[in-house]
């Protein structure tokens, strides 16, 4: 298996691991968690037209311990994970394991492991080494085999009475198509040239009880600039209604060398959301105002921030989409723990080579069902179908099912 690792990290490990004596106060030990996730993924896509059907079956681990802190003026912590995977099956490249060209197929087994160190003050915390965040400008991807990983070193604060304050830089990643950690660069670009890093600083408040208010900003070194603002404003209304709206903003720009040319426009998304015991209905509308893509970063890292991002994303040069979502929870029928989920994402006014009106849709059906009770409680069934149609290339048909289970030690 194939396991690579940063000199930081190892640098780290063998700080920390060398430590352990100094640092095995009772709340550090006592405080520590293991866990083990299994995760067994199957993706099978058929496409509409000449391009080549693609999927894959895998079986992956992912080790994770977090220690709790010293008992010291600067708390000290440590976190450390390892993840693996086989593939049982692989025909083509679905982008969900490490494809290798020669052979036409995804690796036949991967790996990766790191290490966190964690310094605490008061509120505020250090994190240095291997993060899965969720930020507006970075976030983890768990929707293939393994996790998405930023390294780097984040500084986060709680030290004022509602507001989270986030600061830091990434320097590579580790994606769902990789075994080791690379340096960043554009999503679509070739890889030759890449960044020394994303930098970032923001944070969100809370204005009210109910209205809050995020905003980040962002550097790609020599690649893009971004920034974001988003509002979410909760509601109570009559007859156990729940309303909950959003509002997301994205303005990219160019940064030092435009290493890919420059970068440069916004995004808009904005999405209603109406809860009602079992019920939960959304409305969404997303505007790409930019003659090019939106700006990703390499190894198809997500943009969950976009009110649209799906199998799709739809992030086309001046796109406008809409999406109506409904779930369904039915514990009301004594099934607790099984769900239902169905979702219609049209895009249009693509600008798409000569064709200024180019459309694209995306059709989302999924039933997940989590045992409750028993020897086996916890363990998860996820199955899931996209239909996807486009206008200016093949369409496809996908299905995913998804077994994962969580084992606390």
């Amino acid at each position: 298996m194939e396991i690579r690792s940063s000199t930081l990290l190892r640098v780290l490990w063998f700080s920390a691991t060398s430590s352990l004596p100094i640092l095995t106060h009772a709340d550090f030990v006592e405080d520590s968690n293991v866990k083990l996730d299994l995760k067994n993924f199957y993706l099978d896509r058929n496409y509409s037209g000449t391009t080549h059907d693609v999927g894959s079956w895998s079986q992956g681990l992912d080790l994770q311990y977090s220690s709790g802190y010293t008992d010291t003026m600067i708390q000290v912590g440590l976190d450390a994970s390892a993840q693996g995977a086989i593939t049982l099956h692989s025909q083509g490249n679905d982008g969900s394991l490490p494809y290798d060209p020669s052979t036409g197929k995804a690796k036949d087994d991967y790996g990766r492991f790191g290490a966190t160190l964690k310094l605490k003050y008061s509120k505020t915390k250090l994190t240095i080494g291997d993060h899965r965040p969720n930020l507006p400008i970075a976030s983890e991807d768990p929707s293939r085999q393994l996790d998405t990983i930023f390294e780097g070193a984040v500084l986060q604060s709680n030290e004022i009475k509602g507001l989270n304050l986030t600061a830091g830089t990434f320097w590579k990643a580790v994606t769902r198509q990789s075994s080791g950690k690379e340096d960043l660069y554009l999503y679509g670009g070739n890889g030759v040239k890449r960044s020394s890093g994303l930098t970032f600083v923001g944070g969100t408040y809370d204005l009210s009880h109910a209205l809050s208010a995020t905003y980040f900003y962002a550097e790609l070194k020599d690649i893009y600039t971004q920034q974001y603002l988003g509002l979410k404003h909760k509601a109570e209304l009559p007859d156990g209604l729940k309303l909950t709206s959003d509002i997301r903003y994205f303005d990219n720009g160019q940064n030092g060398q435009n290493l890919y040319g420059k970068v440069h426009g916004q995004s808009f998304g904005s999405m209603v959301t109406l809860h009602k015991n079992a019920h939960t209905l959304s409305l969404s509308y997303q505007n790409m105002h930019s003659s090019q893509n939106f700006p990703t970063m390499n190894g198809s890292i997500p943009q969950p921030y976009l009110v649209h991002w799906s199998a799709l994303g739809f992030v086309r040069p001046d796109e406008k989409s809409y999406g109506i979502k409904y779930s369904y929870n039915f514990k009301d029928f004594g099934l607790p723990g099984l769900n239902f989920s169905t979702r219609y994402i049209y895009g249009n006014d693509i600008n798409y080579g000569s064709d200024k009106n180019a459309t694209e849709s995306e059709r989302n059906i999924s039933f997940n069902y989590t045992i409750q009770k028993g020897k086996f409680a916890g363990l998860k069934f996820d199955l899931r179908n996209i239909h996807v149609n486009k206008s200016f290339a093949d369409g496809y048909n996908e299905f995913r099912f998804i077994t994962t289970y969580t084992y606390k030690f």
